[in-house]
């Protein structure tokens, strides 16, 4: 029996996969103060939660930020390194059964990689995704805790603050429907609740996220955009997101697991 464990090593979170026999076993996704208390955590708690001895594990595959900060073997143990974009696109392919796809991974900020068999390469990247939710909600709600922001976010109208087409010439135009945002934030009033704020801040991440998506394939046959990372797990994310399909005509996919896509592809690249 070999097993070998991913860990997407990020920002503000560390992901484990663990494959056994060439077959993913389990998933964890632990918090921390830094990056290497929270990957010796991540791997401690994996280890104990499915009962797998040390011994067992063959090799340790790293990607994401993080990884940089890993210059020794890991307990002694077989440590490799696997670029980022790499594991993010071997690991959505896995996720939707697809052979190939435009990746979206959303996390701090969001990458962009095209990904088909045997390649993955970055299309680019934004700053926009969930650093940016947390920064805006922290100076405008003085909120930094990402739970109590979606507790709110869960009460809010979007009515409230933003600006639809149908505020601007109240009816459906040709590919264009009413309820379609003409500016985030553009109808913003004082009577605005946090709760309004706070899914105001969320939706314009998520539709800047998808407008990017549908403009970086735009000149490309791939019609599928797999969406990851941790943002996934939001809510919010996929009323928001699933209907750029209709808008773009691509199909926008939120596979399960999709937040531990990375630590996932990392195990694939041996």
């Amino acid at each position: 029996m070999s097993i070998i464990l991913g860990i997407d090593v990020g920002g503000s979170t560390t992901k484990v996969v663990g494959l056994k026999d060439k077959e993913p076993f389990g998933m964890l996704q632990v918090k921390a103060g830094d990056q290497i208390t929270s990957l010796y955590g991540a791997i401690g708690n994996f280890l104990r939660g499915h009962h797998v001895d040390l011994g067992e594990v063959s090799a340790f595959s790293l990607t994401g930020v993080g990884a940089s900060f890993i210059s020794e073997q890991i307990y002694g143990i077989k440590t490799l390194k696997v670029n980022e974009f790499t594991a993010i696109g071997h690991g959505a392919l896995l996720l939707s059964g697809l052979s190939e796809a435009l990746v979206v991974s959303m996390g701090t900020g969001t990458a962009f990689v095209r990904a088909g068999k045997g390649f993955a390469e970055r299309v680019g990247g934004s700053g926009i995704g969930g650093g940016t939710i947390l920064g805006l909600a922290s100076q405008l709600l003085g909120k930094n805790d990402i739970d109590a922001i979606l507790a709110l976010a869960q009460l809010g109208k979007l009515e409230n603050v933003d600006l639809t087409v149908r505020d601007i010439v109240g009816h459906d135009i040709p590919s264009l429907a009413s309820n379609l945002t003409a500016a985030n934030f553009g109808k913003i009033k004082s009577t605005a609740s946090e709760s309004d704020i706070a899914l105001g801040i969320i939706n314009m991440v998520f539709q800047t996220i998808g407008m990017l998506a549908v403009f970086a394939m735009r000149n490309d046959p791939i019609q599928n955009v797999v969406l990851t990372g941790t943002l996934t797990t939001f809510p919010q994310a996929s009323s928001i997101l699933t209907p750029f399909s209709k808008l773009s005509d691509m199909n926008f996919i939120i596979p399960k697991n999709a937040e531990f896509a990375t630590a996932l592809g990392a195990t694939l690249v041996q």
